[in-house]
């Protein structure tokens, strides 16, 4: 059992070490969670103690099978969360992540199955995100940033990279969800923003950071 600043630093160090498959500096945990390299320092000490992680000093830190078990699950219930979130009590995608962040230190496997079961097994998040399920396996689907795809084809939106509350309401100002169906109609070289049409009737015009941002296939 961990508590929720340990569970905090292993999805933490999940994510960063893309999906537990490398090792990741103390520096950029630090940086991610706005905290000092010497508190990063301790903190690892103690998951290196449970198991879930081990440190070498200079070499970073690599999760451990049992530290990638753990953090699918804590990921698990808090995509949950921000589904039922949005679906069932109808908050904004851009409201969700923080309540799920309190949510998923629930330690409750019977419930994160009936919520599962009750919201019929859901494979993605509202922004996309894959739903690990009770095994840790999860959906695969083949991305890319919108700002890579050709001029004249046409993609729909599969996810965002930037989850923050002020990308997200911009979305919902150009009407652009996941699922929203885009064509591309030009890039402009000076400075990388495309033309683009929404859903095949509205044309709209997007930086090339937005581009990079909003993630295709």
């Amino acid at each position: 059992m961990l508590s929720f600043a340990e569970e905090n630093y292993l999805k933490t160090i999940y994510h960063l070490s893309e999906n537990g498959a490398n090792s990741v500096s103390t520096n950029a945990i630090a940086e991610t969670l706005n905290t000092k390299p010497a508190s990063v320092s301790d903190m690892i000490r103690k998951l290196d103690k449970k198991g879930v992680v081990t440190y070498v000093k200079y070499q970073g830190v690599n999760i451990s099978s049992e530290g990638r078990t753990y953090a699918l699950k804590i990921i698990r219930k808090h995509r949950l969360w921000e589904v039922f979130l949005v679906n069932k009590l109808r908050f904004n995608w851009d409201q969700v992540h923080e309540v799920a962040e309190q949510l998923e230190h629930i330690q409750s496997p019977l419930l994160i199955e009936r919520l599962d079961d009750f919201l019929g097994k859901p494979k993605f998040d509202p922004h996309g995100d894959p739903i690990p399920d009770e095994h840790g396996n999860f959906a695969s689907v083949e991305k890319h940033p919108l700002s890579e795809s050709n001029i004249d084809s046409t993609v729909v939106i599969r996810g965002v990279q930037d989850t923050s509350s002020i990308f997200l309401k911009y979305l919902d100002k150009l009407n652009i969800k996941i699922g929203t169906q885009i064509t591309i109609n030009d890039k402009i070289p000076f400075d990388g923003s495309m033309e683009i049409t929404l859903d095949g009737h509205r044309e709209v015009s997007i930086s090339k950071e937005v581009a990079n941002n909003l993630m295709v296939s």
